[in-house]
């Protein structure tokens, strides 16, 4: 097996005080009992090459995984699959994150490519080969350019991105059309500009007899980064988190900031929803149009609303939709044997050419081959978000950074005041930037 990296072994050293640290910080929560004494332990299940597997996937996703992981363990050649589950959320990583620098962690496990920076720096994640990797069909052509960089940390691969989860916008066919806001192929007139955005909005509003647009913002831990996140990009802006401080451009910033207490002013559209309150609202008809992460599409098309599906507006310019990536990576072992690492490349390359099943959900697969697949361009209204994967923008690359983080939460509520009316558009900024210095302040639990 080629691809090893030599100064990982040198660098990741555990002492005790580093090893609770970690465990302490990485999620920002105190640990789940038991946690540190199983950490430890060999995972449970299992025997001669059967791969432990970890992934966050439940619900809807899980039953998608379950379909996805059958059919790669039948025939001659199928593998031995020892699935744990694990609620999403800080814990998750924190979990991972232990279960890594103990040393005895699966064999592959899911993590938010977003997520990546605050594990392959510090060693907890171990590079996969791209020689096996080629071996079994998968090669970096295979991935869009700017995911496949991001999937790289000093130009070696630690992860191998099975989707992109991108915010979008979807909307009620019918109304949509009776607004005159699609073009001849059904699909949705991208605004290009605030003042464009704000007549689609208000000719969405009219039709529908409601809202224009809809989305649901208090008290969530995510929301306001994401719309943020994307329309900040599309200014041509670049938030940087290096450690001597925020690199952000605050003007480009109180811009976004302004258009969104435009957009959302609680007359063509509301400003005071929650995440369930504003999907409650679609799927009750009373908006013609929500921003949502297309995850949602099997809720919102069990509804009957005939649905349409596009990347998310562009508003400012320069095409950018938030996202993130489910990536499978190699959490360190402490020994890995070279049969199961070869097993561990040969699954994760089966998983992949079985995400056109991944893609029924609304996930865009991020390897490409299954997008020329003729049952992906029948996937309705997924291939009209398609491009969305192209446009990616992930979390800016910090170790605090990333999906179910601390750092998309404080965004977040430095934001929602502004959208409440109750704060000016240079005051959310001014604590958006303080908020990432605090954090750029703390240490580094991996370092």
């Amino acid at each position: 097996m080629t691809g090893a990296h030599p100064r990982r072994r040198d660098r990741f050293t555990v002492d005790r005080r580093r090893f609770l640290r970690l465990s302490l910080t990485a999620s920002g929560a105190a640990l789940a009992p038991g946690l540190l004494a199983g950490c430890g332990a060999p995972a449970p299940g299992g025997d001669g090459l059967g791969l432990k597997i970890w992934d966050l996937f439940s619900g809807g996703d899980g039953l998608l995984m379950d379909e996805m992981m059958d059919t790669v363990s039948g025939g001659p050649e199928g593998f031995t699959l020892d699935r744990t589950i694990l609620e999403w959320g800080p814990s998750y990583y924190t979990k991972l994150a232990m279960a890594a620098a103990g040393g005895r962690a699966p064999d592959v496990a899911v993590l938010h490519l977003s997520r990546m920076p605050g594990y392959a720096p510090g060693g907890l994640l171990d590079p996969f080969d791209m020689e096996l990797l080629a071996e079994f069909g998968v090669t970096r052509e295979d991935f869009p350019p700017a995911l496949w960089e991001r999937a790289q940390w000093e130009g070696t691969l630690y992860a191998v991105p099975l989707d992109t989860h991108p915010f979008i916008v979807f909307y009620d066919l019918d109304v949509a059309e009776r607004a005159g806001v699609l073009d001849g192929e059904g699909r949705l007139i991208q605004p290009g500009s605030p003042g464009a955005m704000l007549e689609t909005s208000a000719a969405l509003a009219e039709a529908q007899g409601g809202a224009g647009l809809l989305f649901g913002h208090v008290t969530d831990p995510a929301q306001n980064w994401r719309i943020f996140n994307a329309l900040y990009a599309q200014t041509g802006a670049t938030f940087g988190l290096p450690e001597s401080g925020p690199a952000i451009d605050t003007d480009a910033a109180v811009r976004v900031v302004s258009f969104l207490q435009e957009l959302f002013d609680g007359r063509t559209n509301p400003n005071h929803l929650d995440y369930f309150g504003a999907l409650a609202s679609f799927t009750e008809s009373r908006g013609a149009m929500i921003a949502v992460g297309e995850w949602e599409l099997p809720t919102l098309r069990s509804t009957g609303i005939r649905l349409g599906a596009a990347p998310f507006v562009n508003v400012f310019g320069e095409p950018a939709v938030a996202t993130d990536s489910h990536s499978y990576v190699l959490p360190r072992q402490e020994s890995p044997d070279p049969a199961r690492r070869r097993e561990a490349h040969r699954y994760v390359a089966a998983m992949l050419r079985q995400s056109l099943t991944w893609a029924s959900a609304g996930h865009i697969p991020a390897y490409q081959p299954v997008l020329a697949e003729p049952g992906y361009a029948d996937l309705d209204p997924q291939s009209f978000y398609t491009e969305a994967g192209d446009l990616a923008v992930l979390d800016p690359p910090a170790w605090f950074a990333g999906s179910g983080s601390l750092f998309q939460d404080r965004m977040s509520q430095a934001i929602q005041p502004a959208l409440l009316g109750n704060a000016s558009a240079e005051a959310a900024v001014g604590r958006m930037v303080r908020e990432c210095a605090d954090l750029l302040d703390q240490p580094n639990p991996v370092r």
